[in-house]
């Protein structure tokens, strides 16, 4: 998710826009709060008193302020050189699920100069991001210590890809289950001596995640990472199918999941075989968006639609 300054003018405008309509929006809704509370009570504009200075001294918790989260973003975006890797079409697929969703639950593989952006368009809600860099991430806690990441460590190539492709065709990696006993298990493992790397119900599996991953129900899954445009790299395999699986094990509803950078084979294939072609609602240049619903609400439905 590192980013280049092709197409600057188009995405900061993009951006300005969008987060000028959250601070509207926000306004909007403070002044309607404010405007019901003082016809609600006669005696509400006794609430401030002034100062000598002219000031009030009693500010309503509900006055007009933006909050920080969205300020720190417009000030950055509206200075920054640097902008996000995907382009204005691509990023505007995501913007109208998370108008619709959020705030929600917010689940993103890659950390880079885009992170601030989708923790502000998710105002209010959970966006965690999933790093392979250590130092990348220290980088950018520094910048936007705002943002919750956390590292993650992968044990794959892109050239593993073809027999990963295979393992994940597999009944141990189409089953559904539940991730909160899986990791259980691998904790119970752990504490008999045994490593979680050679614990595997599924290859494709990430099973080292922090605790807090597996617990948590994510509405929103975006794979932009780990790094994939080399052999050596660990590849999009294990999150592309790590991201189905976190969705069809949900108790109710569904997950909108996001593949970036199909454009190469290893994104294109991943995100066809385990996010579903049934399920795909849409693709954008290099994105692909897929809605996947529950497979534990009792439809018994099969690991791809047919």
């Amino acid at each position: 998710m590192r980013t280049k300054t092709n197409q600057r003018f188009n995405l900061k405008t993009l951006l300005l826009v969008i987060f000028s309509a959250f601070f509207l929006l926000f306004v909007l809704r403070s002044s309607l709060s404010r405007d019901q509370e003082t016809s609600s009570s006669p005696t509400s504009s006794k609430k401030f008193s002034s100062t000598k200075n002219g000031k009030h001294s009693n500010c309503s918790r509900n006055c007009d302020k933006i909050p920080l989260a969205l300020a720190q973003a417009l000030i950055h975006y509206s200075t920054s050189t640097i902008t996000p890797q995907q382009t204005l079409k691509e990023i505007s697929v995501t913007e109208r699920v998370l108008q619709k969703k959020s705030p929600c639950n917010f689940l993103v593989f890659g950390l880079g100069h885009d992170s601030l952006m989708w923790s502000s368009l998710n105002f209010g809600g959970r966006t965690v991001f999933l790093e392979e860099d250590e130092a990348w991430i220290e980088q950018i806690r520094r910048r936007f210590p705002m943002l919750e990441s956390y590292h993650v460590s992968y044990d794959s190539k892109v050239t593993q890809a073809d027999n990963l492709m295979d393992v994940g065709q597999g009944p141990e990696c189409t089953a559904v289950s539940d991730p909160s006993l899986i990791w259980f298990q691998l904790i119970s493992l752990h504490w008999l001596g045994t490593t979680l790397s050679r614990y595997s119900m599924c290859q494709l599996a990430l099973k080292s995640l922090p605790k807090e991953i597996y617990e948590m129900k994510w509405d929103l899954i975006m794979v932009d990472a780990p790094t994939g445009y080399y052999e050596e790299a660990p590849g999009r395999m294990t999150a592309i199918y790590t991201a189905g699986m976190m969705a069809r094990n949900r108790d109710e509803g569904e997950t909108d999941v996001f593949v970036h950078d199909v454009n190469r084979e290893v994104e294109d294939k991943f995100s066809r075989a385990f996010l579903c072609e049934g399920y795909m609602k849409k693709q954008e240049g290099r994105l692909r968006h897929f809605n996947i619903p529950s497979h534990k609400d009792g439809q018994n439905r099969p690991f791809c639609p047919e």
